[in-house]
């Protein structure tokens, strides 16, 4: 099976997504100590957040607005999975059959085994349709392919194009983050999006929670002492949240196997449900001890046909604590920031659009660099309406 040409790319482009994001005590990324994460930035001990960690989040946040057959998954038990999936087909009398099938099946992809039975070396990351696919290539074959010593099925299978299908129709996922498979180049997908460390935009100190928990019964028994004792570290912060979507990458890796006609509308979604999903999403480590989750002060969306721009010198000289906002003035440097980059470089984004939740000298501040302020939903539709204004074929 040969791939589908690929529809016309698009110009260059990227979409800057920038956040100030006030999150109250929380230990929501630990390290390998169990307190939350910390980085040196201008010379100061600051709050951070992995990039690795608010992309699963964001990724999260898409399992929960989309339907099951689109979602994607990352793990080593794609074998079990498929074998799942195969089990249910006419023909395939029992688990250790469809196991065998989903064996040969997944051959031609070279994957290294793992060291627990059915498992892959790393985690592989697919969509649920992929695997839907996978299964219908040999719906209503199975018994005539179980008959087969395994090296015949294996050879017979590999004649079916089972590479082709990890490598056309990606899930929005896989077209967003990427896939690397260190022994097959050829199922490799460059990710369209990168994602930045969050970053506090001031200094933060490191504190801890000392608990105790009471044991109910040795109260009802009128003894003394805790269950149990116990500490958290935390910390609370005003992030800078940074993200930037290649919309030419991202429309190549959504464009192979699809219909032509489709891979720029599915672009443009896309491009909503990251806005969206990164904006609205937060790591839920210790979630029920912190209920950190909050909404951002600030979204700026930000479109250019030079290169992404992560704003985060903004802050390499921290926000110092003077009875103002953090968040407010953190907004001000940001946009000031922008402006700076703009005038300099000669490099005017083709579309700017912020929500704030800010009035007087701030507001004033962020709507001079980054345009009117607007709610969340205009954002979005704005941002659709200006990449296919400006970069579907029609006007490329």
């Amino acid at each position: 099976m040969s791939l589908p040409p690929l529809t016309p790319q698009i110009p260059r482009a990227y979409v800057d997504v920038h956040v100030i994001q006030t999150v109250p005590p929380a230990n929501m990324n630990r390290d390998d100590q169990g307190n939350p994460k910390d980085a040196m930035y201008g010379g100061v001990r600051r709050s951070r957040v992995s990039s690795q960690a608010w992309k699963r989040a964001t990724r999260m946040h898409f399992a929960q607005n989309r339907p099951e057959e689109d979602h994607a998954t990352r793990t080593r038990g794609v074998a079990a999975a498929l074998t799942e999936k195969l089990s249910t087909l006419p023909g395939v009398p029992d688990e250790e059959s469809a196991a065998r099938l989903a064996t040969s099946l997944l051959a031609p992809l070279g994957i290294k085994a793992g060291k627990k039975a059915g498992d892959t070396a790393y985690l592989f990351f697919y969509g649920q349709r992929q695997l839907d696919r996978l299964a219908t290539l040999i719906a209503g074959r199975a018994p005539e392919l179980l008959a087969l010593s395994d090296k015949k099925r294996e050879a017979a299978i590999a004649e079916l194009g089972v590479q082709e299908i990890f490598r056309t129709e990606h899930p929005l996922e896989v077209a967003l983050f990427g896939r690397m498979v260190a022994d097959l180049a050829s199922l490799r997908v460059d990710a369209a999006t990168q994602v930045a460390h969050a970053l506090s935009t001031h200094a933060v100190d490191l504190e801890f929670d000392y608990f105790t928990a009471v044991d109910d019964e040795t109260r009802r028994r009128n003894e003394t002492g805790a269950g149990m004792i116990g500490h958290i570290g935390f910390n609370s912060a005003t992030l800078y949240r940074y993200a930037t979507v290649g919309l030419h990458q991202l429309k190549h890796n959504l464009a192979a196997g699809r219909e032509p006609n489709a891979a720029w509308p599915a672009t443009v979604a896309g491009v909503r449900e990251f806005v969206t999903s990164f904006a609205r999403s937060v790591p839920s480590g210790y979630g029920n001890s912190f209920a950190h989750r909050t909404l951002p002060s600030l979204v700026a969306v930000v479109v250019r046909t030079d290169q992404p721009v992560n704003l985060v010198s903004a802050f390499e000289a921290p926000v110092r604590l003077d009875g103002e906002s953090i968040a407010a003035i953190s907004a001000m440097k940001l946009a000031n920031e922008h402006a700076k980059v703009t005038e300099r470089w000669g490099e005017p984004a083709s579309y700017e659009a912020v929500v704030h939740a800010f009035d007087k000298e701030p507001a004033t501040t962020v709507e001079e660099a980054l345009g009117a302020g607007q709610s969340f939903p205009e954002l979005l539709s704005g941002l659709e309406a200006h990449l296919d204004r400006t970069f579907s074929e029609g006007s490329a």
